[in-house]
């Protein structure tokens, strides 16, 4: 195999094994707090919004840890071993303890750390400057493919049922844990790429605003978590609603693996630069958060287990609920497909601190967001995504343009 081709064939193979990883762990996201509400046990008081908090802020943590450990053991070794304790987290859910509940979030949260910093050495060390953008398209739309399989099993799984049962949570979370520890496996197939000379740019001192990194962040955890329990928890669109979780997960998938493909396949953002692609998503954003304003009752993020049958501003709508996951998806492919390129461009050489740092400041924010999620009604998250939205990506417009500007001086000279 020539040495581009085992670059591409690496880069295939990291893709297909987050896909299976975050085919368990991105579903477990999205319906845990549905679950957790479900589960009759007096002994439990658990909150998915909390566990997730708990795993944000430990990811954020231990990325000053993350670069040593994928420097000492490889970024192979690293991502095993973090995909096992991913696959824990999510065995965790066939028996529920308060106790292994919070444990496994805890060492979730370092495995993370270690896992992304990991994917980005991988992406990094395997892309030159004319295949980044390809190459970070190909591994966010294989890797978003989860969101289509997960949820469409979730979907298939709930279908019908008002109530999830013990054996329902039980049927599904043995099935996604086995899902995940297929994904650690395949990145025994990647190989080692041929060694080949410095060629990193100038301006790599210009590294993303933290801004654009917080928006990505609370971006992150609404479309994971807090909009599929805003879609499960209204009652007026039917007895169905908590199966709509799945198939608001899938929409977002579509939007994902559209965005990856369009953006990083076909690799069209390289000719007109990336702040077109990110204005974009902030618009595909806006659009969204506008309808879920409308189209969403404020109090369906803190509901019940029965859910809320108050209605926000116009009569509730599944297809425009299902079209706002759609938008969420797309954006955030817009968002990750750039960031992806522009770190893995600037830092192709020292990619582990810099994948950590970006990483750092995400996670920590997504713990932040996932926090205030049990207490904020859904209008004020809207509000902070909004106002967020437009700050990460000004200073976005403004990190390209100065990268753009001193590749040009490094070319010339």
């Amino acid at each position: 195999m020539s040495p581009e081709g085992k670059k591409l064939w690496n880069i295939i193979v990291l893709g297909f094994g987050f896909m299976f990883m975050f085919t368990a762990f991105q579903t477990c996201g999205n319906i845990e707090q549905t679950v957790i509400k479900s589960f009759n046990s007096t002994e439990f008081h658990g909150s998915g919004y909390t566990s997730m908090a708990i795993i944000y802020g430990v990811f954020s943590a231990s990325n000053l840890i993350a670069p040593s450990v994928v420097a000492v053991i490889g970024p192979q070794l690293s991502m095993f071993f973090s995909g096992l304790l991913y696959s824990c987290y999510i065995a965790v859910f066939i028996y529920l303890y308060t106790w292994s509940f919070y444990t496994a979030s805890v060492l979730v949260g370092v495995a993370a750390a270690v896992l992304w910093t990991a994917q980005g050495n991988v992406l990094a060390i395997n892309s030159s400057d004319s295949t980044i953008g390809r190459n970070s398209g190909i591994f966010w739309s294989l890797m978003q493919f989860s969101l289509f399989f997960g949820n469409l099993y979730i979907y298939c799984s709930w279908h019908g049922h008002v109530h999830i049962t013990d054996l329902d949570r039980q049927t599904v979370f043995i099935s996604l844990t086995v899902i995940s520890l297929v994904g650690c496996f395949l990145f025994f197939l990647i190989r080692k790429p041929d060694p080949e000379g410095s060629s990193a740019p100038e301006g790599a001192e210009s590294l993303l605003s933290w801004v654009f990194c917080v928006l990505t962040g609370l971006e992150l955890t609404f479309y994971s978590g807090v909009y599929g329990t805003c879609i499960g928890a209204m009652t007026r669109f039917g007895t169905d609603a908590k199966s709509l979780i799945g198939i608001s997960g899938i929409c977002i998938g579509i939007g994902e693996i559209l965005g990856g493909g369009v953006f990083g396949l076909l690799n069209k953002s390289s000719r007109f630069g990336r702040n077109p692609v990110v204005l974009l998503g902030l618009i595909t954003h806006y659009v969204a958060f506008y309808l879920i304003f409308l189209n969403i009752a404020s109090d369906a993020p803190l509901a019940p287990e029965g859910g809320t049958d108050l209605e926000a501003f116009i009569t509730p709508s599944v297809w425009v609920a299902l079209f706002c996951s759609f938008l969420l998806g797309l954006g955030d492919s817009c968002f990750n497909t750039q960031l992806l390129s522009i770190i893995g461009l600037l830092f192709r050489d020292n990619s582990a601190p810099a994948f950590a740092v970006f990483k750092f400041i995400q996670s920590i924010m997504a713990a932040v967001a996932f926090f205030y999620s049990n207490y904020l009604l859904l209008h004020w998250q809207l509000l902070i995504l909004v106002v967020m939205g437009f700050l990460g990506s000004v200073s976005f417009f403004v990190t390209e343009w100065v990268a753009q500007s001193s590749r040009r001086d490094y070319d010339r000279y």
